[in-house]
């Protein structure tokens, strides 16, 4: 394998790794706090790294400018998406869960 393919392999898995931990979180997590978080933080994280392998493996060209935009896209989008979820949230009065409960 060379290098090139390495690294593809690397940050495929590590996308793929993410991505399973986001959907473990937000299944087992117990509430919509915990959830959102889970969700922007590593679903952004194993997005981005599944399409960094994606940018390799294609090599640069206008395909690449295109992933990295949607890149960019992913990584305003989802967090703002969490925090929006978040505060709807707090604002129809949700309680975060609390252990002593």
């Amino acid at each position: 394998m060379t290098p090139r393919e390495i690294a593809i392999a690397v940050f495929l898995a590590g996308g793929v790794f993410f991505t399973l931990v986001s959907a473990v979180g937000v299944i087992r997590l117990p509430d919509v706090y915990a959830r959102a978080h889970t969700a922007s933080q590593t679903d952004t994280l194993g997005a981005g790294l599944t399409l960094v392998a994606v940018v390799l493996a294609l090599g640069f060209g206008t395909t690449t400018v295109k992933t990295l935009l949607l890149l960019v896209f992913i990584f305003i989008t989802n967090p703002t998406a969490a925090h929006a979820v978040a505060r709807a949230a707090h604002e129809e009065g949700i309680e975060p869960w609390r252990e002593d409960e």
